[in-house]
């Protein structure tokens, strides 16, 4: 809740709109603005629905200008399919219906789990040691067709490359899981990945641009090497690439 951290436990918030009103109560408070609340609509309406109707997109900061109804869908991969993240995989964002289409024609395959983005991807790691720091777990599903497609690649010789940190994530937790091999099932995603870590499930990267002190700049770094990464970043910068959900991408291979 930001702002809101002040809110102890018995707290409410209305939200009101057109559509109609939302309220949250305050159940336990946690570390850096997260609350445990109850949210409810007011005469009985489906509350999914109103947080749809009274929710904001959130941009950008350099973005200076008010959501629109048109970043509803530009913040949003196309083939988004299930309800559950905190904010778009924003690697995705870069590939449109037209792109995928064209990638296909050219021989290259593509397959697609289930990852919802959690909030503790964006926890920013403030201990000394980056073994302290704690990546909160991150629900994710692999379907039989996606594992053998991965199981195939590999055994061919071929390249799985993975768009986004996030999906890297699931994919090398399942390999960790599976003893080196993607295999299908739902789990949650706990692996931390930084510098040291040993990539059993991919074998090249698209993704944004990152924040600094972040876990992913940290899964980065360990997949590319860090003076790679930071001679990208340094290129990025002086170019005045974007970064952030909006921003610019590259594609590490």
């Amino acid at each position: 809740m930001h702002p809101g951290q002040k809110l102890k436990a018995g707290a409410r918030v209305r939200f009101e709109g057109d559509a109609g009103v939302l309220t949250a109560e305050v159940l336990e408070r946690h570390f850096q603005g997260r609350r445990t609340i109850h949210l409810w609509s007011e005469g009985g309406s489906d509350a999914t629905a109103l947080i749809d109707a009274l929710g904001h997109v959130p941009l950008p900061p350099y973005i200076k200008r008010p959501d629109t109804a048109d970043d509803r869908d530009r913040y949003q991969t196309v083939f988004a399919r299930i309800r559950g993240s905190v904010a778009a995989p924003t690697a995705g964002l870069h590939f449109t219906t037209e792109l995928l289409e064209h990638l296909q024609v050219q021989g290259v395959e593509r397959a697609e789990i289930t990852l919802h983005v959690g909030y503790g991807t964006f926890k920013p790691v403030k201990v000394d040691r980056v073994e302290d720091h704690i990546v909160d777990p991150e629900p994710y599903s692999i379907d039989e067709a996606t594992a053998d497609q991965i199981q195939r690649a590999r055994a061919d010789g071929r390249r799985v490359i993975a768009v986004g940190t996030t999906t890297t994530r699931a994919l090398e937790d399942a390999a960790v899981r599976g003893d080196g091999v993607v295999r299908a099932g739902s789990a949650f995603a706990e692996v931390f990945i930084y510098p040291g870590f040993g990539f059993r499930a991919i074998d090249g990267l698209m993704t944004n641009f990152h924040l600094p002190k972040s876990s992913l700049l940290m899964l980065v770094s360990a997949f590319a090497g860090r003076e790679r990464v930071l001679a990208a970043y340094r290129a990025a910068v002086e170019e005045r690439y974007r970064f952030y959900s909006y921003g610019d991408g590259m594609l590490i291979v």
